[in-house]
Order: C-alpha cells, then sequence, then structure tokens
C-alpha cells in the first residue's frame, strides 16, 4: 500500500503524478515524449534535492516515524547473518517490543537487541507501539551478559518514542530496570555499538544506549521528551511541536556537533523508507567498521575509553 507523502514532500508527490500522466498519454497516443520525460525526471530529481538536503529538525522528526523506514528486524535478517532469536527475561515475561539474540555480522558473532514497531495497527499493539516493558530491558541485559560471556561484541539499534509509562510498567519497576542496564553497560566486558535508527526517545532509548559507539541515522532522532511533549509543556499546546524540535537540538547533526554522537550514517535522498536496501547496506558497512576497530582494543583500555567518553558529556569551556 502506498502512503500519502509528508506535508513537504507534497511537490515532489504533485511531479512524479504529472509525470506518470505524461508517460501514460505517451503510451496511449503512440507519441515519443521522450525530452518533457527527461526534462520533468531533471525537475523531480532537482526539487528532491532542494528538499531533503534543507530539512528542518520537525521534518526529520517526521521522517524518523515513517511507518515505512526499516525496522530492527529488517536489520537483523538483512545488514547480519544467521539472526537466532532469543526469548524472554526469566523473570516475568516476554517483550516483543524488544526482540534480540545472536547474529553474525562480516566476521563478527554478535549480541543484537533492538526496538521493534509494527507497521499496522494489529502488529503495533503486539510490539506495544516500540514501547518497551522492564521485561524488555532485562532481557537486553540477559543478551548483554551472554556475549560478554562468550566474547561477543553487543549491538544495539534504538527506535522508540520512550519506555512504557503504564501501571504495569511502574509496578514491574521501569526505571530500576533501565537504571541498572546504564550501570551495567558502562563496565561491559566487550565492546558495544547503540545505533539510533529513527526514533531516540528518553530513558527508552538510553537503557540500551551506553555504548563505545552511538551512532545515529541521518534522519532519526535523540532527545530526552518528544517534541510534542515539550510543546505541551513549554507552550501548552502541541502545535508548537516544529519550535520544540528546533530548541531540543535533537537531530543527528546537532548531536554530532555537540559531542553527545560518534557518527552519522547517511542515508538515502528522501529517508531511509525510499529505498531499504542502500539503508540497510550502509548501517552494515559502518557497524562492521566499528567493531573492525573496536575488537583490537585491549578490554581495560575500552573501559576507560567508555568511562572518559560519557564523563565528557555536559562538559562545556568558556562562557554559557
Amino acid at each position: 500500500m502506498k502512503l500519502p507523502p509528508l506535508d513537504f514532500e507534497k511537490p515532489i508527490a504533485e511531479l512524479e503524478d504529472k509525470l506518470a500522466d505524461l508517460k501514460k498519454h505517451s503510451r496511449a497516443n503512440d507519441i515519443n515524449f521522450d525530452h518533457e520525460v527527461r526534462r520533468m525526471e531533471g525537475k523531480i530529481e532537482e526539487t528532491k534535492r532542494a528538499i531533503y538536503e534543507n530539512l528542518t529538525a520537525w521534518q526529520r522528526v517526521q521522517i524518523a516515524r515513517h511507518p515505512a523506514r526499516p525496522y530492527a528486524l529488517d536489520y537483523f535478517q538483512l545488514s547480519f547473518t544467521n539472526f537466532i532469536e532469543l526469548h524472554g527475561d526469566r523473570r516475568f515475561a516476554e517483550d516483543r517490543a524488544m526482540p534480540g539474540g545472536f547474529a553474525t555480522i562480516g566476521d563478527h558473532k554478535c549480541a543484537v537487541v533492538g526496538h521493534q514497531k509494527g507497521r499496522e495497527l494489529k502488529e503495533n499493539i503486539r510490539r506495544n507501539f516500540g514501547c518497551a516493558n522492564p521485561e524488555g530491558y532485562r532481557k537486553a541485559l540477559r543478551l548483554m551478559k551472554l556475549g560478554e560471556k562468550f566474547g561477543r561484541p553487543f549491538v544495539a539499534l534504538i527506535d522508540t518514542p520512550g519506555a512504557y509509562p503504564g501501571v504495569g510498567a511502574e509496578e514491574r519497576h521501569i526505571s530500576e530496570a533501565i537504571a541498572v542496564n546504564l550501570r551495567e553497560m558502562m563496565v561491559l566486558k566487550t565492546p558495544t555499538v547503540a545505533i539510533i535508527i529513527g526514533e531516540g526517545g528518553s530513558g527508552g532509548a538510553l537503557g540500551i544506549g551506553v555504548a563505545d559507539r552511538v551512532l545515529m541515522l541521518e534522519n532519526a532522532y535523540y532527545s530526552v521528551i518528544s517534541p510534542e511533549g515539550c510543546a505541551a509543556i513549554l507552550w501548552k499546546h502541541r502545535k508548537h511541536a516544529p519550535e520544540a524540535a528546533a530548541a531540543l537540538k535533537l537531530t543527528a547533526r546537532d548531536l554530532f556537533d555537540l559531542k553527545l554522537i560518534d557518527g552519522i550514517i547517511p542515508e538515502p535522498l528522501g529517508g531511509a523508507h525510499q529505498d531499504h536496501t542502500a539503508a540497510i547496506t550502509n548501517l552494515k558497512k559502518v557497524v562492521h567498521s566499528q567493531l573492525d576497530e573496536l575488537s583490537k582494543i585491549p578490554t581495560d583500555d575500552l573501559l576507560a575509553q567508555r568511562y572518559a567518553k560519557f564523563r565528557r558529556v555536559g562538559e562545556f569551556a568558556g562562557d554559557i
């Protein structure tokens, strides 16, 4: 099913519709419109570049949430090989919002975990809209520890609006589960890589995000609060979400400039949902490269570098 374009993509959609009509008219009347077709294709490409190379923070948030983007399981099955999913936290239940297991990327055998959304309502309900419960974070910790035990690096793919805020999650201590993960990931004796592939919301993202390398896809976002939540607090109305998105400095470029992430993974023009193959290939190359680099660092040095990396967060020099 073709999804409707985002508001800022409508000029592109209109041109593509005109191009389709031109080609249809050419075939129906056996008239050669090759020159006009090439001109229209050039105009579409020019319009795409003008729009996608000058996106606002709010427009990137919209792309990060696009339901056609590749999700964690897409990457596990296509960027990695031999993915074997493991289930349950051995305490309460299986959390389908956070699948994980073991997989191979290049010559690296890894423990992997990620947030998983659904593409339609039934699947979203099953996946809890990508919002993990405490058992999801405890399952992730179990996989981290298994990876550490067998000398496997740990890779996390982050894509969540936030941890689930329901009564049951609070009763089962969601804050404690995330806090334990933060502590344990800081001292995990194996290389760790975390990638924000879509939404990176608050503690829900941080719960699997303390890593030697924290990377973001070009159109992902990473923030302490959603733009709508920020707008509701500061302006008392979510219509100010675009202003909040700009103020939050939540884009990959903003966070890289602030030294809060270590790198940006490029996406196909228009976003990862436009070309799954290219997006999946880009992520695979970067993860493999990072693991090659991290695997050569002695464990004690790796832990020291990880500690220093997160101690630097929030440091400023000069007048602020």
